[in-house]
């Protein structure tokens, strides 16, 4: 058989098995099952994010995206292995409800409750306007991922420094922010270089956030809740 018949088939067997055993469309996987030693930090499912509480769509604390993107993150979580590193998953495929749940809470311009940790020098009317909050993401579409490298030597599942925390809406997470530490620049330098390497394109003011540039629906956006 030749080799690209068979890896075909191989692709196809998976897309089947991962349907078979979870309750997730044709063609989707949970990222903890698919990616060995990837670490999942799913703030969306907690109240530990920008709204302040649980987002709809998010029923469990798991990440899901397309075999595409899972089997690209599996070669960067291999590369990232050879140097004692790895990857933790903020957010992945992301239900069209939870964007919508998004677009409310930034309209509503009372609640300000989040804003120290999360937009301290952006005013929330500004958030749409500016990008920061949308109502369409690529998030929906299934391949595109948020993220970060942690240190994976002696068993423990450190972060790297990236200069701002995940979610911080202004532009020291802009990944060219210029006044970082030489570490901090050269630990966003190192994860975009290797997620470029795997096919992910990044995003101009989200150090965290990329989108496989081969991805499988780049029209559609899906509304599923994550099982």
């Amino acid at each position: 058989m030749k080799p690209r018949c068979f890896l075909a088939i191989a692709f196809m067997t998976i897309i089947q098995t991962a349907h078979a055993e979870t309750n997730l469309p044709d063609g989707f996987v949970f990222l903890d099952e698919f990616v060995p030693g990837i670490v999942l930090d799913i703030r969306y499912f907690s109240d530990d994010n920008f709204v302040g509480k649980p987002i709809a769509g998010y029923d469990s604390p798991r990440a899901v995206s397309s075999v595409e993107a899972a089997l690209a993150l599996k070669q960067v979580q291999e590369d990232l292995a050879q140097f004692d590193l790895g990857l933790k998953v903020f957010d992945a495929y992301r239900p069209q409800r939870a964007v919508d749940e998004f677009v409310q809470w930034a309209e509503d311009l009372e609640d300000v409750q989040t804003k120290a940790a999360y937009y301290p020098d952006v005013e929330k009317s500004q958030l749409i306007p500016e990008g920061y909050i949308a109502a369409r993401s690529s998030h929906s579409r299934g391949s595109t991922v948020d993220l970060t490298l942690i240190s994976t030597r002696d068993g423990e599942n450190i972060p790297l420094d990236m200069g701002s925390p995940f979610d911080y809406f202004g532009p020291e997470s802009w990944p060219d922010y210029p006044d970082l530490s030489a570490e901090q620049r050269a630990n966003r330098m190192l994860l975009q270089s290797v997620m470029k390497r795997h096919g992910f394109a990044p995003y101009a003011q989200e150090w965290w956030h990329f989108t496989l540039l081969a991805e499988p629906f780049p029209q559609r956006y899906f509304d599923f809740p994550i099982p």
